[in-house]
């Protein structure tokens, strides 16, 4: 994993975009997330009871938020 990566947070290791799975860092991880207008899985990692989410779009970050 290269150094820009150690940071990474992310649990979700079965990801095919995890930094463990390459050597690109969350670069492939963010481009995903941009592309198709969503959050990173990281960054609900953040939230208790995120799991249950009904998807990964701004709203749905959102939405969680706003219940906190």
């Amino acid at each position: 994993m290269e150094k820009s990566a150690e940071f990474c947070a992310c649990t979700n290791l079965k990801c095919p975009l995890h930094p463990t799975k390459h050597d690109k860092g969350c670069t492939p991880c963010i481009n995903k997330n941009l592309r198709l207008k969503e959050i990173p899985n990281c960054f609900f990692d953040l939230i208790d009871n995120a799991e249950n989410r009904s998807g990964d779009k701004f709203k749905d970050f959102a939405e969680l938020i706003l219940k906190k």
